[in-house]
């Protein structure tokens, strides 16, 4: 093998070519000196040059292919061949193999070290560098170097122990002093780190007759992975229990913890929740990454539009704000965004949650218990007397609740809460249904946020999408006119995206602030007018048509638009209008 290497310093050539200059070369040895990194990450992380003109660059010196790697279906097994830790300190992957050669991708092809390293493990062929993109092979690591296999082994020798031994709650703890290296404790290790590198959300453990099944929700998606090893669950259910400081000897019952774990790096607060089943005990984990600290209002995706109205009602001295939504669409991901802009020396806030997911300062954070009657009614009830500026109600549950909460706005505090409903418009309808005078909530409502998280087109793989017939009449049915015009996108599946074709999700926002005619309205508790009146308003946006917006700009797809229409009846109702006009 002809091993690549410049004909001088990369530096001095990157100048000589015109692509820095020499001021920004002196500027990034500077940087280069005190950070350690290489001098061409140093450069594109100044600004002086992107990392695909740098690749580029140095393909061309070095005469070696540059690859874009993110459209290839790589091969986990023969990237496996380099050991994880071994690929990712030289940022190094194998990306196809040949009948004479390993194809090696790399984010520097000078580093004749790393390829020497790489040619000493993998012996039985040459190596062909081409060149990567270093964000692509980091990408490529989290996907191809799973932790299936290690999972697989480690539960495989569990249950090897749990078959040797007659007390396997004692034996599994028999580490010699040692506790950590317990293999119960090294497979739900292993578990955390696969889920915590594939951004998972939760995880469930479901012992089922014959199998034990683990599963991933990434980007509100479940992917499921099973385990033969059926026996092992109670052993994993008992190790959970004890970390988060439940009853083991309960197993009837369900129960809820949480405790804190370190893994990959990251913090990671675990809320957890037994069941138990006809196999077992269900277990369903919560990952919070308190790493990343609390996302800001920008940072939560809503629109520059909603974002200033919202923010507007945000700094009002008192009235009640509700955000809505089902489980997981990151209404307390907006409520904590909230609380974090109005955290000031000057106002004192309270939040009443149930559990407390995130720690913040300077807020006084109450978790209520109901083993002891502490109650979101009488938690809520005392923080009225605490003299608060701002108060968050995890969720408003029951009309006590209800009606403190809307009092404590009426009577001067601007008060944050969540409800469980659909969307913006049944939300104000729900609190009158909870037993809340009209004139209450009329006199404290100032607006709801109804929000969901839809899936986003991977941004490696999209192609243009033609929709059919039946989406043209529906989508131009939601959007009140014909979307013929319009480009649609949909990813296609690729490495990124681990051919799925979406990879992350944003924020959908339907914002309702309350204008007279919707107050007197809710003043008569006159339901049907109150839904009229909102959709009159002339900034109101129902959340399909927010998916739309996002739709028609290629963010997502049409099938997670069509997803989230509700009512597929009175869409076809609509098309058909539309369709006769």
């Amino acid at each position: 093998m002809i091993k690549p290497k410049l004909k001088k310093r990369l530096g001095d050539l990157l100048v000589d070519e015109g692509i820095i200059s020499e001021g920004q070369l002196m500027e990034a040895l500077k940087q280069q000196k005190e950070s350690g990194r290489k001098l061409g990450a140093t450069l594109i992380a100044s600004g002086a040059i992107s990392e695909r003109q740098l690749l580029t660059f140095l393909a061309q010196q070095l005469n070696v292919p540059y690859w874009d790697i993110s459209q290839k279906r790589l091969d986990a097994n023969l990237a496996q061949k380099l050991p994880e830790v071994f690929a990712r300190r030289n940022r190094v992957l194998i990306v196809e193999e040949e009948t004479e050669h390993y194809v090696l991708g790399m984010s520097d092809p000078a580093d004749i070290n790393a390829i020497d390293s790489v040619a000493s493990r993998l012996t039985d062929k040459e190596l062909k560098i081409v060149a990567v993109k270093e964000s692509q092979l980091l990408e490529s690591f989290d996907a191809l170097y799973r932790r299936t296999a290690d999972i697989q082994s480690f539960a495989s020798q569990l249950e090897t122990e749990y078959a040797e031994t007659e007390d396997f709650n004692a034996a599994m703890f028999a580490t010699d002093g040692d506790e950590e290296e317990a293999t119960v404790a090294k497979l739900l290790n292993t578990i955390f780190e696969d889920a915590v590198q594939v951004k998972a959300s939760d995880i469930h453990i479901e012992p089922d007759d014959r199998a034990l099944r683990i599963r991933q929700r990434v980007d509100g998606v479940l992917q499921e992975s099973i385990l033969n090893e059926v026996h092992i669950a109670p052993a994993l259910v008992l190790r959970l229990k004890l970390m988060a400081g439940l009853d083991i000897s309960e197993k009837r019952l369900p129960q809820d913890g949480r405790f804190n774990i370190k893994t990959a790096g990251k913090s990671i607060d675990v809320r957890m929740s037994t069941m138990p089943i006809q196999h077992g005990e269900s277990v369903v984990m919560r990952l919070l990454d308190q790493s990343g600290g609390v996302l800001s209002l920008e940072q939560t995706g809503m629109p520059e539009d909603i974002l200033k109205r919202y923010r507007n009602v945000l700094h009002r001295p008192n009235g009640m704000i509700l955000v809505t939504g089902p489980t997981g669409s990151g209404k307390t991901t907006t409520l904590y965004a909230s609380l974090s802009e109005l955290n000031q020396a000057a106002s004192k806030i309270i939040t009443v949650e149930d559990p407390v997911e995130y720690r913040l300062p300077r807020i006084n954070q109450v978790q209520v218990n109901s083993k002891i009657n502490l109650s979101f009614a009488s938690v809520l009830r005392t923080a009225l007397r605490q003299d608060p500026d701002i108060i968050m109600v995890g969720e408003m549950r029951d009309q006590e609740t209800v009606e403190i909460g809307l009092r404590g706005a009426l009577t001067g505090h601007m008060v944050l809460s969540t409800l469980h409903t659909n969307d913006s418009i049944s939300s104000a309808v729900r609190l009158l249904d909870m037993g809340a005078p009209g004139f209450l909530v009329a006199s404290s409502l100032r607006a709801v946020i109804a929000q969901r998280l839809i899936r986003k087109n991977c941004d490696n793989c999209t192609i243009d999408y033609q929709p059919s017939d039946n989406e043209h009449i529906w989508l131009s049915a939601l959007a009140g006119k014909s979307c013929k015009d319009v480009a649609f996108k949909i990813g296609q599946g690729c490495q990124s995206c681990n051919y799925l074709g979406y990879r992350g999700r944003i924020g959908v926002f339907e914002f309702l602030e309350l204008n007279e005619a919707m107050v007197n309205a809710l003043k008569r508790s006159d339901i049907e007018d109150f839904a009229i009146q909102a959709r009159k308003s002339p900034s109101f946006q129902t959340l399909a048509q927010a998916a739309l917006a996002y739709a028609q700009q290629g963010i997502t797809s049409i099938a997670e638009v069509l997803r989230l229409v509700e009512n597929m009846a009175e869409l076809e109702r609509m098309a058909q209008a539309l369709e006769e006009s």
